[in-house]
């Protein structure tokens, strides 16, 4: 994974940077100690801001967009496939995908619900 990558450059840094504080002399001492846990905290706190906070903010996006969901939406499920919102119950939906072609779909399986302008486009 390309994102792992710059992880793996700081994590090589700042692993350099604490052996290279611990060899200060024959034993450790307190201030060299802690210097070992700056690096450790930093990782983390870079972690949070780029993987885990956006998780949170994706998902928190997609539980708002699962609440919304209405009768007469079109929507993309998952598998990709397009069709419009019959009836809305309280774990499962009634989607019409073709002229009488009903299924009924987890919530969960919706991946994007499409507005005016954004649905299909008549091929020429």
């Amino acid at each position: 994974m390309r994102i792992a990558e710059p992880f793996v450059a700081i994590l090589v840094f700042l692993h350099d940077g604490a052996r290279a504080m611990g060899q200060t002399g024959g034993g450790q001492s307190q201030g060299s100690s802690l210097g070992l846990f700056i690096p450790l905290l930093l990782m983390f706190v870079v972690l949070y801001f780029l993987m885990i906070r956006p998780a949170q903010k994706r998902q928190k996006d997609k539980d708002r967009m699962l609440g919304a969901l209405k009768k007469s939406d079109r929507i993309v499920t998952a598998g990709g496939i397009h069709g419009e919102i019959l009836q809305v119950k309280e774990q499962t939906l009634v989607v019409r995908i073709a002229e009488n072609v009903k299924v009924e779909l987890q919530r969960s399986s919706v991946s994007s619900v499409l507005r005016e302008g954004q649905g299909e486009k008549e091929s020429s």
